[in-house]
């Protein structure tokens, strides 16, 4: 019971219950997120405040 598991049960998820405006969503805050991370800790931080 890995991560893999978790992503084929949200893709089931979305296959059987038509919930198809949920990927984007998702997709956005994942990226968001690994922005976030990845600015924290590197030269990019004071670039973030322009995004914001």
């Amino acid at each position: 019971m890995g991560k893999l598991s978790i992503l084929n049960e949200f893709w089931g998820f979305l296959k059987t219950r038509k919930k198809w405006w949920l990927g984007p969503i998702i997709i956005i805050l994942l990226l968001l997120g690994v922005l976030i991370f990845f600015a924290q800790s590197s030269s990019v931080a004071p670039f973030m405040y322009t995004l914001f």
